[in-house]
């Protein structure tokens, strides 16, 4: 009977241990991801600007 508690002591343990190391691999995912800040509408416009002066064919 005491193998069986042991082999449940130790399933227990490589859970825990497993659990922590998911909790800590998706926090560290989270916490260094860049998340992309909203642009101001003057920085809106200047990209659209800046795309739009790519597309134009120079003048003649």
């Amino acid at each position: 009977m005491e193998h069986l508690n042991w082999g449940y002591i130790q399933l227990g343990l490589l859970a825990i241990a497993f659990g922590g190391l998911q909790v800590w691999w998706i926090s560290s995912t989270l916490r260094t991801r860049g998340l992309a800040k909203p642009l101001s509408a003057k920085g809106f416009r200047r990209s659209l600007e800046r795309i739009f002066e790519k597309d134009q064919p120079p003048p003649e």
